[in-house]
């Protein structure tokens, strides 16, 4: 008999991408999403098999019925308060009011359990879920993944294309995680469907330094790139502090000292992914940074 999972989130970049990783091993999916959702997405996963439920994200009754017979509720929801805090809680009250035994909850960050409250906006919300999902009898799995790699090419300023140059704060050696985010997805459909699954798992597709990243991006481009110090850590968060006071972004999900903040976790070390579980299954195919970049240099050649 096929596993049944159910996905919130199921119309996000990374929500999709675990449903069709999800279906590629024989799972039966749900999807929990909210009246206004995207029709030609919803019509595309209906398209592919998943059973769509439409539902009131604050209503547990709702969502229960939707978890009835489910085995695992996979969350890729994001957002700041009311999605992390507020609508996790409540899809997980409705996954246990349903009897379903695991949880894998929104997370896909790096290591936030090894640094204070305060340290990154983001992910102090997910924090703050964590202590209302552990007081709960579900199984519940964390997935930390570091950066997603897609990001060195888009948002995360640390590779300047133009300038040939690799932007780091403190040093330059410590190596930093990254993993694409349909690696992440197809882990996250394993562990969806592994019984077994610990509290936490850590994986990374990669992890290089910024002096190793200039010797990746050299490579791939046939051009010399080296490093440029931005300065130390020090100095990044009395930046961060400014760009908080004036440029607020309380109210958005990625203002640009948020950014910030999660580069300053990554190059401080303490939110290092060890050890990792990428060997727990098998069959798994990491995707490298030279993957990611090499692609990425044949869609845009410098």
């Amino acid at each position: 008999m096929k596993k049944i999972i159910l996905v919130a989130g199921a119309t996000g970049n990374l929500g999709e991408r675990i449903i069709n990783a999800l279906l590629a091993r024989d799972a039966e999916v749900r999807a929990v999403v909210r009246s206004g959702c995207d029709i030609e997405k919803l019509n595309k996963l209906e398209k592919l098999g998943v059973k769509i439920f439409t539902v009131n994200m604050s209503n547990v009754e709702e969502i229960s019925n939707a978890c009835i017979g489910v085995s695992c509720v996979v969350s890729a929801l994001q957002g700041l308060k009311e999605v992390i805090v507020d609508t996790q809680k409540v899809l997980l009250d409705a996954a246990i009011a349903s009897g379903v035994p695991r949880f894998i909850p929104s997370d896909y960050s790096i290591d936030f359990t090894r640094f204070p409250h305060g340290e990154n906006r983001n992910l102090d919300l997910r924090r703050d879920f964590h202590k209302y999902l552990d007081k709960t009898s579900v199984s519940a799995t964390t997935i930390f993944n570091g950066a997603f790699a897609e990001l060195l090419t888009d948002q995360m300023p640390l590779i300047l294309f133009k300038l040939k140059r690799i932007l780091y704060w403190g040093n330059a050696d410590q190596r930093l995680d990254f993993t694409t985010m349909d690696d992440t997805a197809t882990f996250t459909a394993s562990a969806a469907l592994d019984p077994s699954t610990p509290r936490i798992l850590r994986i990374a597709g990669d992890q290089v330094s910024a002096r190793e990243l200039t010797t990746v991006m050299s490579e791939v481009t046939g051009k010399k790139f080296r490093l440029l110090r931005a300065g130390g850590l020090g100095m990044l968060g009395t930046l961060i502090k400014v760009a908080r006071t004036v440029v607020p972004g309380e109210k958005e999900a990625y203002p640009v000292w948020q950014g910030m903040q999660y580069m300053r976790n990554m190059f401080d070390g303490h939110a290092k992914l060890e050890p990792l579980d990428n060997d727990r299954y098998p069959n798994m195919h990491w995707t490298t940074l030279r993957d990611v970049l090499s692609a990425h240099q044949v869609r845009r050649p410098l």
